[in-house]
Order: C-alpha cells, then sequence, then structure tokens
C-alpha cells in the first residue's frame, strides 16, 4: 500500500499550528542564547512535559496522548524552526529515543518510576548506548551488568550521552551474558546509585546547547527488576528502538534543510550584487532548483518511511534509505546555503552558520552513513 499524498489531516495541523507557535514563541529568540551559553534551562523538560510533547504516542495511562505517528512528525518539523538544534536533540532524545522502549518493554513499576515522570518533563532521561570503543558496532559493548542477588552490578563507561550531565535516569544497554549481541540487555538505571559518575562534558563541533557527557559505572548497584525485557535480548529490542530514531533523524534533516532554502531565498531577494538581486541569477537559482528538487524526493521518501513505521510494517530498509539521503542531503543544503550568504553566512551570529555545524551530526549519530549503506545493501541482497 503507498503512502498517503497527503499524510497530514486537519487536526495534525491544528497541532502543527499549536507546535509552531510555541516554538517562535518561547524557543526561537533564545536561540543564539543558548547555544552561546552552551546549555538550556531545565525549566524547558517540565514545559514540554506540560504541553504533551514528550508522550506523543505513548498510551494514555502513563500521560501520553495516544497519537499516531503523523503528529511526532510534524512536532519534529516544527521544532526545527527553535534555530537550536542542541535543544531539538535533548527534546527528541527524551520522548523519542530513551523513552520508547520502557514504553514497549516495561513493567508497571518501572513505568510508573521512569516512564510517567519523564513524560511530565518531571525526570530528565538519556539513552546510554555508545562507548569509548564501541559506537556503531553495538555488539563490541563492554560495560557489565552482573546479576547478584536481587541486584545488577554495573561496571564500564558511556560516551557520547545527550542530556548525560543532568539525567535522572538512563535507559542502559550493557552486557549481561556471553561475548557478541547475544549477551546484551537493557535496563533502567537511575542516575543517583552510588559509584556513578558524570566524568566530563565533552565539547562539540555543533549542538551546543545539548549536553554531552562521558559516564563511568564503578560497582553501581540497581535493582534486578529495572531490567527491561528478557535479558540477554537487548540487541534485538535496541535495532528495532533505533528505527525510531533515525526515521526521527531523516525527519529532522529534512525539515532543516527546507528552513535552510527558506532563507536562503529570503536572503537572495534581498541581498543585492553587480545592481541587482543575488536569487535573479540564472546560476543561483539552478543551483537552489536542483536542491530544492533533491529535498523533495527525500520529503516523500521519508514520509514512505514514517507511513510504515506508523501502520507496523517493517520498514528498515526505507528507512535506512531515508536516513541516508535526507542527512547526506542536508550537508549540501547547508554548504550551498553558506555560500549564497557569502560572508554573512561565515559570522556565528547566523542562523545559516549555526545550521552548517550542527547537521553535521545527522550522519553520523543513530548509525554513520556507512552502517545506513550496508543495510540497505543487505536489504537488496547484494
Amino acid at each position: 500500500m503507498p503512502a498517503r499524498l497527503e499524510p497530514f489531516g486537519e487536526e495534525h495541523q491544528a497541532f502543527r499550528r499549536t507546535v509552531r507557535a510555541f516554538v517562535e514563541a518561547e524557543l526561537r529568540p533564545h536561540a543564539r542564547a543558548w547555544d552561546e551559553a552552551g546549555i538550556f534551562p531545565r525549566a524547558l523538560f517540565r514545559r514540554f512535559g506540560e504541553l504533551g510533547l514528550f508522550g506523543i504516542r505513548h498510551p494514555t495511562a502513563w500521560g501520553g496522548s495516544g497519537l499516531d505517528y503523523w503528529y511526532v512528525v510534524a512536532y519534529a518539523e516544527e521544532l526545527c524552526r527553535s534555530r537550536c538544534a542542541g535543544l531539538d536533540m535533548a527534546m527528541l532524545v527524551q520522548g523519542e529515543m530513551a523513552t520508547p522502549v520502557i514504553g514497549a518493554l516495561g513493567t508497571d513499576e518501572q513505568k510508573r518510576e521512569f516512564l510517567a515522570p519523564a513524560l511530565r518533563g518531571e525526570k530528565v532521561a538519556a539513552l546510554a548506548i555508545s562507548e569509548p570503543d564501541a559506537g556503531s558496532d553495538v555488539a563490541a559493548i563492554r560495560t557489565t551488568a552482573r546479576r547478584d542477588g536481587d541486584e545488577l552490578v554495573v561496571n564500564g563507561a558511556k560516551t557520547w550521552i545527550t542530556n548525560g550531565t543532568r539525567a535522572d535516569f538512563l535507559t542502559l544497554l550493557a552486557r549481561t551474558g556471553e561475548p557478541g549481541a547475544g549477551g546484551l540487555s537493557l535496563l533502567t538505571f537511575p542516575t543517583d546509585v552510588k559509584g556513578f559518575q558524570v566524568s566530563r562534558r565533552l565539547e562539540k563541533i555543533g549542538n551546543h546547547a545539548s549536553d554531552t557527557a562521558l559516564l563511568f559505572f564503578e560497582d553501581c548497584r540497581v535493582p534486578a527488576r529495572f531490567l527491561l525485557g528478557e535479558p540477554d535480548r537487548g540487541f534485538g529490542y535496541l535495532m528495532e528502538n533505533f528505527q525510531g530514531e533515525r526515521l526521527v533523524a531523516a525527519v529532522i534533516a529534512v525539515a532543516g534543510a527546507r528552513l535552510l532554502l527558506e532563507d536562503a531565498r529570503r536572503y537572495g531577494e534581498e541581498r543585492r550584487a553587480f545592481g541587482r538581486p543575488l536569487s535573479s541569477m540564472q546560476a543561483w537559482r539552478h543551483r537552489l532548483a536542483q536542491l530544492s528538487t533533491e529535498v523533495e524526493a527525500a520529503r516523500w521518501l521519508t514520509y514512505r518511511a514514517c507511513d510504515l513505521f506508523d501502520r507496523g510494517e517493517p520498514a528498515q530498509r526505507e528507512i535506512s534509505m531515508a536516513k541516508l539521503l535526507a542527512c547526506e542531503l542536508a550537508q549540501r543544503v547547508a554548504y550551498d546555503c553558506m555560500q549564497l550568504h557569502g560572508g554573512m553566512g561565515y559570522v556565528l551570529e547566523s542562523d545559516v552558520a549555526r545550521a552548517w555545524r550542527d547537521l553535521r551530526l545527522l550522519t553520523i549519530a543513530g548509525g554513520t552513513s556507512e552502517i545506513m549503506r550496508e543495510l540497505v545493501s543487505r536489504a537488496e541482497g547484494w
């Protein structure tokens, strides 16, 4: 069944307008200040929770709205208008990366203790997967969670963890069995336990307003009841969770590229060179026309993947394709739009300069472009 040509109904559009009004009134004016400060106010987690933005597709029983995935798409697209990618990343981790697996696998007790307060924005969540020696190669993870009676004893390190310096809990992947993909488990991990340490905050090229941390675990004891799902099945659970994370990356890549093209059009009409607007010059009209065509193609490939995901159908092939195409394309759009802005595009106060460095993350996080190509090649039988 093909994707619907118009996936958004009137209720989706009303929701979109509400999110846009919030973003433009309460987030956009502070984007540059938060980026320069390297952090945004923690109170925003509660504000997002009050607006129901963390629980869009989570069950109503735990404080969610139980809506379809197209509401998430509308939310992510409008959130990009904040022009503060670090904030966007932190909020999407909270609602779309660290908590869905708890909603899918958690016990009622885990949902009461971790999911419900996270959806309200009362607790900050982080997804702790990558390690200093294991990024895309998830099966190589070495952090352990050894069973000791009714407890798990956690030792190891995690790195590149968004929300890591102020997370109240982690959705943590650790080794509970033999080496390889078959010996990994997911668990909820409260960060107030003895032996847990935020080693340091990592300085990044972009996404400055999001805190990214290196974490250490030394004989940390948590209740064994914090295991999510069945022991030693964490790799499979995580691969399923990755689908949502990668799909969100494709959505925000397309949305970010479209915003840059909007900016380029506006600047091209205002900026004059050799006595006429830049937008009147064929070289720039054709360059932007090509990019607009490619972005539109990426948008509909992404929407196709969203449609499959929303209906619960297998979508790894389409999601991998969408992330690969959209995130690679966003780099080129940012590069060309910065070129159009000339010197103004190179100063830090400009939106295009921040977008140029922020969008670079998308071909790395959640599975690199190289991993996406491997997944697509396997799906095609090559």
